[in-house]
């Protein structure tokens, strides 16, 4: 086990200007399951493949429980990843695709048995140790790979997206696994996905990437209460948090009629954004009112019912725009297609940003 540190770590490809990671700080703790995430193109895989040896990094240094490994090649750096198409053997068995690695370490073949074998068991992998990739199933060749890694006993586990080539349901079944045997081994972790639902259910912490820059890396649930900025925000959580840039008033934001109050602190943060606020609200922190409470009328375009409860998507008339909103409402009171339905955020759950820079107020 080991601690992971990007200190100020960057990587500009040839001929492109602008960074694709621009100089990470981030520390990962012993044992823990780190997990990166962001949206395309936002540098999560990169910042994997530089801590993996397999990207160069151009400024700052990448450490290993104390140790720089900046300019160390994959080999030395006592780590095992797990790649998103699972890169097995197809010509060799299980046993022999999960041995590989310690064959070529010349490791007695006794230690190799005992590791493959308890990896296999870990993994419920022992009655297809003599099939070949091509006779497994999805879900089984990415247990063949985690297995790959876990005989090798590494500092650090490094998985790259290893569950997107999964269907749904195998997904779910498959993050629990993953994050249940790295609790079991206690080897510190760190995870790329583009799935934020997969990170927040995953990741002893998270650490949300946009453009090349960390945004915000903290536990799942201060992540989902506390977003630091409008990005993380709206990236965070699904059906996605209402957002809106709404003229601001002495009382707070002007949705239309509907008025949503601010701290006097608050109002005095937003000022010098020439009248607006952004403001945040998410889908199950609102609720559909009466006329007369006071909430912003929203015509119904799409109800989705999902059994325990229903998302209502609709759009809103605001500062001579239409704006959608979603709302999760009990599905006995789901309107129709068509509706008109007033809403309104719960008292204490509004999320408050600059206008300008999209920092938390």
């Amino acid at each position: 086990m080991a601690t992971v540190t990007y200190d100020k770590a960057s990587r500009i490809y040839p001929g492109q200007e602008r960074p694709a990671v621009n100089e990470l700080e981030l520390e990962v703790g012993d044992g823990e399951f780190l997990v990166l995430v962001g949206p395309s193109g936002c540098g999560k895989s990169t910042s994997l493949r530089m801590l993996a040896g397999l990207e160069d990094v151009d400024r700052g240094r990448i450490l290993i429980q104390g140790k720089d490994v900046t300019n160390l090649p994959p080999k030395s750096r006592d780590i095992a990843m797990v790649f998103q198409n699972y890169a097995l053997y197809p010509h060799m068995s299980v046993y022999e695709n999960m041995a590989f690695a310690l064959k070529l370490r010349k490791t007695p073949k006794s230690e190799i048995d005992r590791r493959v074998k308890e990896a296999a068991q870990l993994l419920q992998l022992d009655e297809y140790l003599s099939r070949k990739p091509k006779a497994l199933s999805g879900g089984q060749r990415q247990r063949v790979a985690m297995g790959r890694a876990i005989v090798r006993e590494p500092q650090v586990f490094l998985m790259d997206e290893p569950l997107s080539n999964l269907d749904a349901k195998l997904r779910v079944q498959t993050r629990s696994q993953i994050a249940t045997l790295q609790a079991k081994l206690g080897i510190t972790t760190v995870y790329v996905t583009h799935d934020q639902v997969e990170a927040m259910t995953m990741g002893h912490r998270v650490a949300v990437m946009l453009d090349g820059v960390l945004q915000q890396c903290d536990t799942p649930r201060t992540l989902y209460d506390n977003p630091g900025n409008v990005f993380v925000a709206g990236f965070i959580g699904s059906p996605a948090m209402n957002i809106k840039t709404v003229p601001l008033t002495e009382s707070g934001a002007k949705f239309a009629d509907m008025a949503v109050p601010l701290t006097r602190e608050q109002v005095a943060a937003a000022k010098d954004n020439g009248g607006k606020v952004t403001i945040g609200f998410r889908p199950e922190a609102t609720d559909m009112v009466s006329p007369t409470e006071g909430g912003l009328p929203i015509v119904v375009d799409l109800v989705e019912d999902l059994g325990s409860d229903a998302n209502v998507y609709g759009h809103a008339a605001l500062d001579g725009g239409s704006e959608r909103f979603v709302v999760r409402t009990d599905r006995r009171s789901m309107p129709s297609m068509g509706e008109t339905v007033f809403i309104k955020p719960q008292t204490n759950q509004v999320h408050v940003f600059h206008a300008t820079s999209g920092q938390r107020i």
